[in-house]
C-alpha cells in the first residue's frame, strides 16, 4: 500500500506544479493584446508583447512535460491499484 501512496504523492506534486505553471501562463497572456502596432510611438508596446510571448513560449515545453508526466503517472497509479486489487482477490 505504501507504493500506491508514494505514487499518489508524486502525482500530486507534479499536478500542483502543472497547475501553477498554467496559472502563471494565464496571467501572462491576460496582459497580451491582439493589436498590430504600426507607428514608432507604439514600438515599446510591441516589444512588451514580444517579451510576453517569449515567456509563454519558454513555458510551453515545461507544461507539456509536466502534463505528460502527470497523465502517465495517474495511469500507472490506476494500473498498480488494479494489480493490487487482483492480487488481494486471489
Amino acid at each position: 500500500m505504501s507504493t500506491l501512496f508514494e505514487l499518489l504523492v508524486a502525482w500530486g506534486v507534479l499536478t500542483v506544479a502543472l497547475i501553477v505553471l498554467l496559472i502563471y501562463r494565464g496571467t501572462l497572456t491576460m496582459r497580451e493584446d491582439d493589436q498590430l502596432f504600426l507607428g514608432e510611438s507604439e514600438s515599446h508596446m510591441a516589444r512588451e508583447q514580444m517579451e510576453i510571448m517569449n515567456r509563454v513560449n519558454k513555458l510551453a515545453p515545461f507544461v507539456k512535460i509536466l502534463g505528460t508526466a502527470s497523465a502517465v503517472l495517474i495511469l500507472t497509479i490506476a494500473g498498480v491499484a488494479i494489480y493490487q486489487g487482483l492480487q488481494q482477490a486471489q
